[in-house]
């Protein structure tokens, strides 16, 4: 994974609550098993008609959010199923930082072990950036080590899992994690091989 410290993004607001993961990535698409391509897929039934072209009023499909990498979106956040499909489509799209009020756990927790940043912020702090962000165009700096949000006179700060804070800010999963124990891990199978 790669490291997170400070990143800033273009903003998209998703004014919509109680998104859940068939929605961020529809079932027809869990065929897959690596973790990429799945951007083209993501809000799939959001973004295309039943023809495959894009619906212009869907905000990914609006010229003045591409390249955006900080989406905003409503309560309750990646409900639904537990599929880690969803992150990768986020990911793979471009998103590096959701913010919401909520996220469902599994959403939440599959977020930060793929390298996504998930800042919970309280509903009015929320309302306020997809306001924002839908009457203009909106950048943010995301410090995760400082723990804030600034940009556009917005500041605000935020609370993370110290043990995820420091996964991503050394961009290590639970495997790189696992590894940087394996001295250790090594010379107990070696003690516990001649013990036997």
């Amino acid at each position: 994974m790669e490291p997170f410290r400070t990143f800033e993004g273009l903003v998209c607001p998703l004014d919509r609550t109680d998104v859940d993961t068939d929605q961020i990535i529809p079932k027809q698409f869990l065929k897959r098993v690596e973790r990429k391509g799945f951007g083209e897929c993501l809000f799939y039934n959001w973004r295309y008609d039943e023809n495959g072209r894009e619906k212009p009023g869907f905000v990914l499909n609006q010229p003045r959010y591409t390249g955006a990498s900080i989406l905003v979106a409503g309560d309750n956040f990646g409900c639904g199923s537990s599929r880690e499909h969803a992150p990768w489509a986020l990911q793979d799209y471009g998103f590096r930082v959701i913010i919401a009020p909520s996220f469902a756990d599994i959403f939440y927790n599959n977020c930060q072990k793929n390298g996504i940043l998930a800042i919970r912020l309280n509903e009015d702090k929320v309302e306020a950036l997809i306001k924002a962000a839908t009457e203009k165009e909106l950048a943010l700096t995301v410090d995760l080590e400082k723990q804030t949000i600034t940009g556009d006179g917005f500041h605000e700060t935020f609370e993370v899992d110290p043990y995820q804070k420091e996964m991503l800010i050394k961009g290590l999963d639970e495997i790189a994690v696992t590894l940087t124990y394996e001295d250790e891990i090594l010379a107990y199978e070696k003690k516990h091989e001649i013990a036997r």
